[in-house]
């Protein structure tokens, strides 16, 4: 029985014991007074006038510049496809051959045609040159010499339409092997070995995927805040949160009929730039900038629709109400309109349990120069 009664007395104080340290707040040490915070010169910035940009969104896609959709110049199967989806390509380098058996017919057939008109040529040329001599000495008849020009001029037609369809049946049989038009890469393979190939038909396409372009759109209400020259920066789907630059080279002058969009066309303002076409992108066009305040967004704290934060001043903290305006879409800071001066002390990434008032504890920077010798006593 006693040792019941020991074990309720001790349940008891551990109860009373619990309930006093639970009505201490947090952030707050003897006789409820917030204790003092230390914080580390990277848990605070120092407010600074930035330049702010703002602009008309643009989006759009990733696309080369130079790209080629190679089709089908004859009518012919599908012999060979030489390269796949992603395979790197030079100039000249053979992607696709197309069944040459009935053009290489008629180039032998034209070819045969060519030479039967020659020698007629010939020898029409040499009809003219005898009868010339007979008209010379009177032994022939005008008519007669006319006849053989006449001839001679027929041959010599026929023998240009002959080199014609020689010319043509020749080209026709070039076209049956089809070549990568520029170094780049296989973007998109449409056939296959023994598909029939009408005049027209897409086989391949190629890409130069160094000639990637920002081809975007802007609406038509802002078009008349972009230039050609301004800086746009934009991010890219695929690639998380980084920046790239990039420089509007050329507006269309006509609206999309359908969205009322305007195209615009933005250039790498340098080597990084993605490697695949047709990713999403969005960004927007600096058409104007201003200096103003500016907060990471981390620092700021959101309570429904208003803003603070937390500023150190002589050693003590306390909460400072913020008008806030635009946010930055290159460097993600916050407009600050009303609320700090340029030269504030805020805590960079503030939590739940600070307390007005709290005492600031902020240990000097220790810097080491590497170029002082060390001194010696």
């Amino acid at each position: 029985m006693l040792r019941k009664t020991l074990l309720v007395l001790a349940i008891a104080s551990s109860l009373v014991a619990c309930g006093k340290d639970s009505a201490k707040a947090p952030g707050q040490g003897k006789d409820n007074k917030p204790t003092q915070l230390t914080v580390a010169p990277e848990d605070v910035l120092t407010i600074q006038s930035d330049s702010i940009s703002s602009g008309p969104v643009v989006t759009g896609s990733i696309q080369p510049e130079r790209r080629a959709d190679l089709r089908a110049e004859v009518s012919a199967i599908v012999l060979q496809v030489l390269k796949e989806n992603g395979e790197p390509v030079k100039r000249g380098d053979v992607l696709v051959r197309l069944d040459e058996t009935s053009i290489r017919d008629t180039l032998t057939s034209a070819e045969d045609a060519q030479r039967a008109a020659s020698l007629a040529l010939e020898q029409a040329n040499r009809q003219l040159e005898r009868l010339k001599t007979l008209t010379a000495s009177g032994m022939t008849s005008a008519k007669a010499l006319d006849d053989a020009e006449m001839a001679r001029n027929n041959a010599l037609s026929e023998l240009s339409g002959a080199r014609s369809r020689v010319a043509t049946a020749r080209q026709q049989l070039a076209r049956t092997t089809v070549r990568a038009p520029f170094d780049g890469i296989v973007s998109e393979r449409k056939v296959s070995n023994g598909d029939t190939a009408n005049i027209g038909k897409e086989l391949v396409k190629v890409i130069d995927p160094t000639s990637m372009r920002f081809e975007g759109a802007v609406s038509a209400d802002s078009v008349s805040t972009v230039k050609v020259g301004q800086k746009v920066n934009f991010r890219v789907n695929g690639y998380g949160e980084q920046q790239f630059a990039g420089i509007v080279k050329r507006i269309d002058p006509a609206a999309n009929p359908v969205t009322r969009q305007v195209e615009v066309l933005v250039g790498f303002a340098d080597k990084a730039q993605p490697r695949v076409a047709g990713l999403y992108a969005e960004g927007r066009v600096d058409a104007s900038s201003s200096d103003a305040l500016t907060l990471p967004e981390s620092a700021l704290v959101r309570v429904g629709d208003n803003n603070h934060t937390w500023r150190i001043k002589d050693k003590t903290l306390s909460k400072v109400a913020l008008v806030v305006g635009a946010r930055d879409p290159r460097t993600g800071n916050v407009e600050i309109k009303q609320g700090l001066a340029t030269g504030d002390i805020v805590l960079r990434s503030p939590t739940s349990n600070l307390k007005d008032g709290q005492k600031v504890d902020m240990p000097a920077a220790r810097v080491a120069s590497a170029s002082a010798p060390a001194q010696g006593k």
